[in-house]
């Protein structure tokens, strides 16, 4: 499952009017990246900085709530761990997403992920009717005698139920939070485990390094006059 498929994007070549870029599913490899980043000509000499251009993925909801500029180390942290998702939390948290619970961003929704206990999801549960008869009937939170069942209002129970909860009615059924403490577990990427930490420029032999400094001072003379950068694993 490709939870995230960001089409990572030479920032260079864009603004000098060339698109270079290719879909980068998540999880993914310190391997994977940089064969891409070679592939899309991102080699820290010539061009170092990155974009995303546009995200797809098996989970739509997602999309709107991640950035141009946003961590490839983060967004592969954050599809590691909902790789480790059973169907209900990840459906849970697709709900989440959908009632707009902690999305300003890629480290918003990490947190959110480590948080899905804060949350109930009652899937398939699309109206008021529906939400008050499980309140009433399976929960038993109102005492209603027998003979008054044929006619009590269980939409304008369910409905007051669901604005006195916080609750709302998204994609596949009723989300709302249960009360538990939300804790913000992940603060930075100082917080990505190792093994989640795939960023880094391509590795260049000898030869591609020369011809990479080459183009650089063709095009930039003034470029020769500067020190040569060393190479960097910085995320970008």
């Amino acid at each position: 499952m490709a939870f995230i498929e960001a089409y990572v994007t030479n920032l260079g070549k864009y603004n000098e009017g060339e698109l270079a870029s290719e879909p980068l599913k998540f999880p993914t490899t310190t391997e994977e990246v940089q064969a891409l980043l070679k592939r899309i000509g991102v080699d820290n000499i010539q061009y170092e900085e990155i974009f995303i251009a546009d995200y797809d993925g098996d989970l739509p909801e997602l999309n709107a709530c991640l950035g141009e500029y946003e961590s490839i180390d983060e967004l592969n942290h954050l599809a590691c761990l909902l790789s480790e998702l059973d169907k209900s939390d990840l459906e849970k948290f697709e709900a989440a997403v959908a009632s707009g619970e902690h999305t300003s961003g890629v480290g918003d929704l990490i947190n959110l992920v480590e948080n899905l206990d804060c949350y109930d999801f009652y899937i398939g549960v699309s109206d008021d009717e529906t939400l008050g008869r499980i309140y009433a009937e399976d929960m038993e939170l109102i005492n209603i005698p027998e003979n008054l069942r044929d006619y009590f209002d269980y939409e304008a129970y369910g409905r007051d139920m669901r604005i006195n909860e916080d609750g709302g009615f998204v994609k596949g059924g009723f989300f709302l939070p249960n009360g538990s403490q939300f804790i913000e577990y992940y603060h930075g990427l100082e917080d990505i485990p190792d093994e989640h930490k795939v960023f880094a420029y391509p590795q260049l032999s000898i030869r591609e390094q020369m011809a990479a400094y080459k183009e650089v001072i063709d095009r930039f003379p003034q470029a020769a006059e500067r020190p040569r950068p060393e190479q960097s694993h910085t995320d970008r």
